[in-house]
C-alpha cells in the first residue's frame, strides 16, 4: 500500500493553495467594499434617513454579526473542517446584494448587514487560519500581510467602483450589483478548488514548543501580556475604523465633495492599508512586532487629528495616506502575534476571540460616532478617537515584549508568551 504524501509547511511548498486563498479573500473584501462609500447616500436618497445615528445603525448590525461569527468559527473549527466553514461563510453572502438592491425598508439593509457580518466572520477568519496552517512559522508575517493586502485592497477598489457606479448611473442601488458576481465566484472557488488545511496544523503541532494556554478566553482577552495587548489594540483600531466608515463620507460631504469624489477619497485609506501590508507583514518577520504596533497606532492617531485640520484636498489626501499606512503597520502583525503566541491546536479559537474583540470595535465605534457626533459634533468625536488610538499604541510599548530585532531599546521576551 502506498504511503500518504508528507504534509509540508511553507509558502513555496503550498503556493497554489495559498494564492487561491488570497484570491478568495479578495472576493471576501469586495463584499464589504460595496457599501463603504455609498451607504450614507443610500440611506438619505432611498429611505430619507438623516442623522449620524441612523446612518451608522447598519455598522452595528454588521459588527455584532461579524464579532460573534468570529467566535463561532473558532469553536466550530474543533468539529468541522476549515473548508466547510469557508463554504458556510459564502452561503451567507449570496443574499446580500439582492437584499440591498430590492430593499423596501431600512430593516432590509440591517438584515443584509447581519448576513454580511456572518460572511466576513466565517470566511475571512477561515482564510486567515488556513494560510497560517499552510506556511508554518517561517514567513507568517508575510503571509498575513498578503492575506490582508488582498482583502483590504479589494475593499478600497470596490468602494471606488461603487461610488463611480452610483454617480454615473444616478441609481445608488446599482452599486450593489457587482456583489452578485463576487459572492458566486467566491463560493464556486471554495467548493471546487480550495483544499482543507487541518493536516498542516497537525504537522506544526507535532513540531512546536509553544505551551498551551491555561484559559484561552482570559489569556487572549487580557491576561497574557502580548495577546491581551494586541486584543485591546485591535479593538481600538476597529473602533476608529468604524467611526470613520460611517462619518468620513459625512465629513467629506460637509466639505463640499461630490459622491464620486467621496468614493475616490474614501477608497484611498483602505487601498494604502491594503498595499502597505505587503511590506509591513514581512517587517513583522524581522523586527519587533510590538514596536511596529506602537508606531502604527500613533501614526493613525496623528492622521485622524490631521483630518480635523484638512482645509484642502492635498492635506486631506495626506491624512488618509498616513491613516492607511498606520493601519497597515498593525493589521497583519495583530494576527501574526496571536499565531506566534498560541499552540496550533488552540490557534483557531484564540484567533476567533481576538477577532471577536477586534471587530466588536466596529460596534463601539458606530455607537460612539452616532451618539457623540450628534451631541458634540464631528470634530470632538475625531479628536477623542485620535487620543484613544495613540493611548492604545503606548500601551503596546509598555506591556508587550519583543521576540525579534528591536528598532529601539525595549523589553525582550524570554520566550513566546
Amino acid at each position: 500500500m502506498n504511503a500518504l504524501p508528507e504534509t509540508r509547511l511553507g509558502l513555496k511548498e503550498n503556493a497554489l493553495q495559498f494564492w487561491l486563498l488570497v484570491l478568495v479573500n479578495g472576493f471576501v473584501g469586495a463584499m464589504v467594499g460595496l457599501e463603504r462609500s455609498v451607504i450614507p447616500e443610500f440611506a438619505e436618497t432611498v429611505f430619507n434617513l438623516s442623522g449620524h445615528t441612523a446612518l451608522l445603525s447598519f455598522i452595528v448590525a454588521f459588527g455584532l454579526a461579524k464579532s460573534f461569527a468570529n467566535l463561532m468559527m473558532g469553536n466550530l473549527a474543533k468539529r468541522y473542517s476549515r473548508k466547510q466553514l469557508l463554504t458556510l461563510g459564502w452561503l451567507f453572502a449570496l443574499p446580500v446584494p439582492w437584499l440591498l438592491f430590492y430593499a423596501e425598508s431600512w430593516s432590509w439593509v440591517i438584515f443584509a448587514n447581519v448576513l454580511l457580518g456572518l460572511n466576513q466572520g466565517l470566511a475571512w477568519s477561515s482564510t486567515v487560519v488556513m494560510k497560517i496552517d499552510l506556511v508554518g512559522e517561517k514567513n507568517r508575517g508575510l503571509a498575513m500581510g498578503i492575506n490582508e493586502f488582498a482583502g483590504y485592497l479589494a475593499v478600497g477598489l470596490v468602494a471606488f467602483l461603487a461610488g463611480y457606479i452610483a454617480s454615473e448611473t444616478g441609481h445608488v442601488t446599482y452599486a450593489f450589483l457587482p456583489g452578485i458576481g463576487f459572492s458566486i465566484l467566491g463560493l464556486l472557488l471554495t467548493i471546487f478548488l480550495v483544499k482543507d488545511t487541518k493536516s498542516h496544523a497537525r504537522t506544526e503541532a507535532a513540531q512546536t514548543k509553544i505551551p498551551l494556554l491555561s484559559n484561552i478566553w482570559q489569556d487572549t482577552t487580557w491576561r497574557h501580556g502580548n495577546l491581551g495587548s494586541v486584543t485591546l489594540n485591535g479593538f481600538v483600531n476597529n473602533l476608529n475604523d468604524g467611526i470613520l466608515w460611517g462619518l468620513l463620507p459625512v465629513l467629506l460631504a460637509s466639505k463640499g465633495y461630490s459622491l464620486a469624489q467621496t468614493g475616490l477619497l474614501a477608497g484611498i485609506y483602505p487601498v494604502v492599508w491594503g498595499l502597505g501590508q505587503l511590506v509591513t507583514g514581512k517587517l513583522g518577520d524581522v523586527y519587533c512586532k510590538k514596536q511596529l504596533l506602537t508606531l502604527g497606532m500613533v501614526l493613525q492617531g496623528v492622521a485622524i487629528g490631521l483630518l480635523l485640520l484638512a482645509g484642502s484636498s492635498p492635506v486631506l489626501v495626506t491624512a488618509l495616506v498616513l491613516l492607511g499606512a498606520g493601519t497597515a503597520l498593525v493589521y497583519p502583525n495583530f494576527l501574526s502575534v496571536v499565531a506566534e503566541n498560541t499552540h496550533p491546536s488552540q490557534r483557531p479559537q484564540s484567533l476567533g476571540i481576538f477577532r471577536f474583540w477586534r471587530d466588536f470595535g466596529y460596534v463601539a465605534g458606530a455607537v460612539a460616532a452616532g451618539v457623540f457626533s450628534d451631541l458634540f459634533g464631528l470634530d470632538a468625536v475625531l479628536l477623542g478617537t485620535a487620543a484613544l488610538t495613540v493611548g492604545a499604541g503606548v500601551l503596546s510599548e509598555v506591556r508587550m515584549c519583543c521576540t525579534k530585532k528591536t528598532l529601539w531599546p525595549s523589553q525582550v521576551c524570554t520566550s513566546a508568551q
